[in-house]
């Protein structure tokens, strides 16, 4: 099914976050304020869950063990990752949307948390639900391909599918993914036909394009590298506009043919609203100095994500930009919730 073109225009992952002055959507509910101390000192006294609203070997997931580990090691309280999978993220998300205020339930959520409000009725509010905390990690999308499609390039892959039009399919992880939204981005600006599969994440699209179900996927690098090495599946190009460092052997969509093409995609920490002001600053300062750390840069890196913290302002100005985007996008290009 075609959902019509879809215009998306990003910055290099250095700018797209920061702004000097955060932006609030209207309505949305003040900082919380100042809690009891003790609340705040003995916090925190039991395992922090981190809801991962994907299934496992996504790169949410694989993002969120690696710095939830390191936090267990580095403060030693412990942090539990805990898969939510279904509806596009909407379980997971609900769940702490809905959970109490108190710092022992966070969210790591995705792009699709700001696509998510342009495309479904949702039983939670994106910005008055959640305090922000950090973002995690930036990374530009990586189209990859079953071993069997005969497109070595950019290039190829459009002459296939002009060729034959409808017939090539692309995975997504669900309905208003990044990946999703990379694929309808390429049927625009290459003027081709691609037929796009939604997954209820990332684990179960590149399972399905491994087994040749489908034929593309346009997922994050961390979600298929350990399978580019074993030669399961086949990259060609990257969505940023220059070269990923954790993939500098695939050239760019761009550069390969289709000007103007650049996507990233982005995890970022969330705790419902509500939470203490004290807590959200701890989380912010413990979660940034664990991705400062060298070992974990490394281990990010060759998952292809690029570690980027940020203030709990500068997440919120990100996911109020994002979303006023995406609803544009959406109601312009007629993309439609299955």
């Amino acid at each position: 099914m075609r959902y019509g073109m879809v215009v998306c225009v990003l910055i290099s992952p250095a700018l797209i976050f920061w702004e000097a002055a955060p932006v609030h959507a209207q309505g949305q509910k003040p900082a919380p304020a100042a809690s009891p101390a003790g609340q705040v000192q003995n916090y925190p006294a039991r395992p922090v869950r981190i809801v991962v609203p994907w299934p496992p070997g996504g790169a949410a997931d694989n993002v969120a063990r690696v710095i939830s580990q390191k936090i267990t090691q580095t403060y030693g309280y412990q942090t539990v990752v805990d898969n939510r999978a279904g509806a596009g993220s909407i379980i997971g998300t609900e769940i702490v949307a809905k959970s109490a205020p108190d710092g022992y339930t966070l969210l790591d959520a995705a792009a699709a948390h700001s696509i998510n409000p342009a495309l479904n009725k949702l039983p939670f509010d994106t910005v008055k639900d959640f305090a922000p905390i950090t973002m995690l990690m930036v990374t530009p999308n990586l189209l990859v391909a079953h071993p069997s499609l005969p497109a070595k390039s950019i290039k190829d892959l459009i002459a296939l599918a002009k060729a034959h039009p409808g017939q090539l399919t692309f995975a997504s992880a669900g309905v208003g993914s990044s990946p999703h939204m990379a694929g309808e981005l390429f049927n625009y600006l290459a003027k081709v036909n691609m037929v796009h599969v939604p997954y209820k994440g990332g684990g179960p699209a590149v399972t399905d394009l491994m087994g040749g179900h489908v034929q593309l996927f346009f997922s994050s690098i961390a979600t298929t590298m350990p399978y580019l090495k074993g030669g399961k599946v086949k990259g060609i190009a990257v969505t940023s506009a220059k070269r990923s460092r954790s993939a500098p052997e695939f050239p760019t969509i761009a550069e390969s043919g289709i000007p103007g093409y650049e996507l990233y995609e982005w995890n970022a920490l969330f705790a419902p609203a509500g939470t203490p002001a004290e807590i959200i600053a701890r989380l912010n300062a413990d979660f940034g100095k664990v991705l400062a750390a060298a070992d974990v840069q490394e281990k990010l890196f060759e998952f292809g994500a690029e570690p980027t913290s940020s203030t709990a302002e500068q997440l919120q100005s990100h996911v109020v930009r994002e979303m006023a985007k995406w609803d544009k996008v959406v109601k312009a290009m007629g993309i439609k919730a299955q």
